[in-house]
């Protein structure tokens, strides 16, 4: 197998603690970006898999808040149990990048208070699909494809400056941020920009891990692909992980930017600080990160082992044991087969298990099980998301979600099952 190039950001100009900035406003030349050649053992192995998957179930896992009794329709779990496409806006397209460091430290942004969406939260790199850079893909289409792959590609370069590009890309400060400008702003594809200065984007090394769909009813729904992507574990001695003020430049000016720094950490790192509320974490990147944990951590400086580790985890089916709990018709535990689906091709939107107050005194239970009502109607549907795991969450009108908690299904049944024989009522 030939040895790819990645394109990274470089500290050999001196600009160490500005390597991801918009901020640093120097004429001086440097490189923006470092090729790097590195052999395919420097990643995870991670081999696509023909396994024709067991049909994934279509319970919507309302939980207990949506059944009300101990026997409902068995319809609730067929296809005329999803709500109507009709009724609820089409999903949009969407792609978001876990940059991976040569150390295994992984990249966050913090939005600012007035971003549209993740409002000061920390969230990876990523955005919408833009027909005009990435090309198209249906609304309905939820599978990893080049649109998606060139969208997150893209959103990295415009949030971040980074480039993931498989040659080497030198450029100035002044020329990357006018470059971030101006794709941002429609005047040039992204496509052209990169190969104008004589770039390609590394689509190649994207690495599928998992998919989201906003569930209904929220107004503004997407359907994001999640992408790993790992930086050469050979360019550590070079490459900086300081905190570094970053922005995106807009033609309103320095106020309508998105996000206001970006830090490398380990997941667990990530993690602690949101249990301890110094940061904002949603469900889905605190769940991701959780996965990771077990895998990039400072205990060791074998990075290229704990990789590995981690590319086994990722192309093993089955995922799980298979012995997670489910719901029937009439509300009775089933065996789930969601861990027939590899970590590549699962689908996630979330939904109530149990609302405030019925398990816990304000934390909401969320359902990882289901695709969504898009996926879930479809007649032969193969697609699912996480029977395994929940998620425990507060959620504050103001603040935003806090306390997350991934906890084990069989653990959020067994608590159930104790306060049905207390007498708890639905």
């Amino acid at each position: 197998m030939s040895s790819c190039r990645l394109a990274v950001v470089s500290r050999s100009s001196c600009f160490a603690a500005a390597h991801l900035s918009g901020l640093s406003h120097t004429r001086r030349s440097f490189s923006l970006t470092t090729a790097i050649s590195f052999s395919p053992t420097n990643r995870p192995l991670l081999k696509a898999s023909g396994r024709s998957f067991v049909t994934t179930s279509r319970n919507l896992d309302r939980g207990p808040l949506f059944e009300k009794a101990k026997t409902m329709d068995p319809k609730l779990y067929t296809k005329s149990a999803a709500p109507s496409s009709a009724k609820w806006p089409a999903p949009s397209p969407s792609a978001s990048i876990l940059v991976i460091s040569p150390t295994n430290k992984v990249l966050l942004l913090k939005r600012v208070k007035t971003a549209s969406s993740f409002a000061s939260a920390h969230v990876f790199p990523g955005g919408n699909v833009d027909e005009f850079h990435d090309g198209v893909t249906a609304k309905d289409e939820h599978l990893d494809n080049i649109v998606y792959r060139n969208a997150a590609i893209r959103e990295t370069f415009e949030e971040t400056g980074i480039l993931l590009s498989k040659t080497s890309v030198e450029v100035s400060d002044e020329v990357r941020d006018k470059g971030r400008k101006n794709v941002y702003n429609r005047q040039i594809t992204f496509g052209d920009w990169v190969k104008n200065h004589g770039g390609v984007p590394d689509t190649d090394s994207l690495i599928p891990f998992t998919r989201w769909i906003t569930p209904p009813p929220a107004k503004k729904r997407f359907t994001t692909q999640m992408y790993l992507y790992f930086l050469p574990v050979s360019s550590a001695n070079s490459f900086s992980e300081a905190p570094s003020k970053i922005h995106t430049p807009t033609p309103e000016g320095e106020q309508e930017k998105e996000h206001t720094s970006a830090e490398w950490e380990y997941p667990l790192t990530w993690l602690s600080k949101a249990q301890s509320g110094e940061i904002m974490l949603y469900p889905p990147q605190f769940y991701l990160l959780n996965l990771l944990s077990p895998f990039f951590n400072d205990a060791n400086k074998d990075y290229t082992t704990q990789r590995k580790g981690l590319g086994e985890f990722l192309d093993k089916v089955p995922t799980s044991s298979g012995e997670y709990d489910s719901l029937d018709g009439k509300f009775k535990p089933k065996v789930s087969n969601t861990h027939q689906i590899a970590w590549k091709d699962k689908v996630i939107s979330p939904s109530v298990m149990f609302a405030p107050g019925q398990l816990y005194k304000e934390e909401t239970v969320l359902s990882l099980e289901s695709p969504g009502p898009e996926l879930g109607a479809q007649k032969g549907n193969t697609r699912g998301g996480d029977a395994e795991r929940v998620v425990v969450v507060e959620f504050e009108r103001k603040t935003g979600p806090r306390g997350i908690k991934i906890v084990d299904r069989r653990e959020v049944w067994r608590l159930w099952e104790e306060k049905e024989k207390k007498g708890a009522k639905i």
